[in-house]
Formats: C-alpha cells, structure tokens, sequence
C-alpha cells in the first residue's frame, strides 16, 4: 500500500505540472521555428499547405508553424533538452497517435472526401494522415509517394500481387488509380467504394453493361464481383474463374450435360461434348452465349449470339 500511495502521489504532481505547461505555452512564430528547424522548413515552402494556409485560413507566414504543431514557447525555451517538461508540449506527428495526428488536421479537412474519415475502416484501424500525406512536402496532394496506389499498396500488399497478373485494370500502368473506385478517407459504402453498390463504380467505366436490358442476366444485376475479381485474374476479362467451370458454379444442370465432359450417346461428334476428347478446350460457354450481360433481342432470353 505504501508503494502505491507513493506512485499516486508522484503522478499527482507530474500531471498538473505538464498540464499547466500546456496551458502555459504561447505563440513565438514561424522564425523560432526556423533557427532550430531549417531543413523542414525549405521542404514546407515548396508544398501546398504554404501556398493555401494563408489564404484558406489567413494564417500568415509567423504563424504557419504552430497552426498545426501548436504553441512553442516552452518547446523553444527547451532549447533541445528532451528532459525538459516543455520540450513535450509541442505536436509531433511521430510522438502522437493516430488519432491524435488526425484530429490535427481535421481542423482543416474536415469537409469534402473527407467528410466520412472518422469512424471509417481506416480510422478505426489506426491509419493516420500522416500514413499516406507528407505534412510539409510531397508528391501531388502531398503524398509520400509519386504514384497514389503505391500509397495504398504499402499496406494493401495482397492487391499490388493480384494487378500483376495476367488481366488487371491497368493501375500499375497509370490509366486507372485506386481513387477511382475506393475513397481512402471514408464513404457510407462498403469497401470505401465512392458510388454506393459494386455495380455503380463498374458502371463509370462500363456503361454499356449498364442496362436495363430486355433480358437481364441475374449475376449481373446483382454484383459484377460473382463473376469478375476487380483487381486482376489469371483468366481472361478478369473472371474469378476458367470458362465453363465459372458457369457452371450455378448452371450445373441445365440444359446441356451437367457434368464438363458428360457424354450424350446419341449425339457423340456431333456436339460439344463428345467421347474424342477428354478437355474443356474449345467448350466455353461464351462461343455462343456472347450477349452474357444481357441482351435486348426479342429471342435474347439465352443471351445467345
């Protein structure tokens, strides 16, 4: 008990001491900063939060610095001595949480593509801004690297393998970036999609797929993902799997045979599926249901050629 009471009373006193610190601290301006933090600040001049602060914020040059990391009295009074109280009172992205990092600049971005970041899958999952933007200076929209899917791929390493295979969006090509389909700072969708369905964000690319159709293709109304994998396939026009097996994952007795290599005695030669060959080459159901996303022919209900 003794050495609890003693503990107690030493964080009592620590407490208040950094709190009144804090408290304490006052502005010394952008110059301060700058006799110690030189090397920063070239960087910081040359990004865009120099450009728009002042003119977004009417933050002026002296004052630039502490909008984000907070008064610097104390910070500077510290002269560079970790053990000093005050040296603790200024904001450092790398000592802060990620909550913390982003709390601080949510005072500005708080609106637009922004607007769903707290309580999102990112958020929540301890990504800060500072994970994907350079404060002071940057690639375009101050990212920490040149192309933004490398941004995404430094943790999303799973995907950066699925777009070098064989069919792929072109992404690692540069005609199509992960922003595209995905907001990283939140949406109310589902896998941070910007539309609302799956279907929507195929569609901006795709509106020929659209519809409505006169005969619609049930999977296809539904979500382009049951036959397609977005981010890249070893098969062909990125499908999740070889023709026929995708087709048959659900037409697995319908009109034709319902195996692969099913025999029809009474007809060996003279269609698809004949004793000769033991292989699904040449068996693809789109060499005659081409019209698979649907088809507006008054006879199209087998989206047949």
């Amino acid at each position: 008990m003794r050495k609890l009471s003693w503990i107690a009373a030493a964080f009592a006193l620590i407490v208040p001491f950094r709190t009144a610190s804090a408290e304490t601290a006052t502005m010394v301006g952008s110059d301060t900063c700058i006799a110690c933090h030189s090397e920063q600040t070239a960087t910081y001049n040359s990004s865009r939060h120099a450009k728009t602060l002042p003119i977004e914020k009417d933050a002026n040059a002296a004052k630039t610095c502490e909008s984000c990391h907070g008064a610097g009295s104390l910070h500077a009074a510290a002269a560079g001595d970790k053990t000093n109280a005050g040296f603790a009172t200024i904001k450092n992205p790398k000592t802060l949480s990620a909550g913390e990092v982003s709390a601080t600049c949510l005072q500005c971005h708080k609106k637009g593509k922004q607007a769903h970041w707290s309580g999102s899958k990112h958020d929540t999952n301890g990504v800060s801004c500072a994970s994907c933007h350079s404060i002071h200076a940057g690639y375009d929209k101050q990212l920490v690297k040149a192309n933004a899917s490398d941004v995404c791929f430094q943790c999303h390493k799973d995907v950066k393998a699925q777009i070098s295979r064989a069919s792929h969006h072109p992404i690692k090509e540069g005609k199509v970036s992960c922003g595209d389909c995905h907001n990283p700072h939140g949406t109310p969708n589902g896998k941070l999609l910007v539309e609302s369905t799956v279907n929507e964000t195929c569609f901006k690319c795709h509106a020929e797929k659209r519809g409505p159709m006169l005969w619609e293709h049930r999977p296809v109304s539904e979500s382009c993902t049951i036959c397609h994998t977005p981010h890249g396939s070893n098969h062909g026009k990125l499908l999740a799997k070889k023709q026929p097996f995708l087709c048959q994952s659900c037409h697995s007795n319908s009109r034709h045979p319902g195996t692969l290599y099913a025999l029809n005695p009474a007809t060996v030669g003279s269609n698809t599926y004949q004793k000769s060959s033991s292989r699904a080459f040449y068996r693809a159901c789109l060499n005659c249901h081409q019209n698979i996303h649907g088809s507006n022919h008054p006879s199209g209900k087998r989206f047949l050629r």
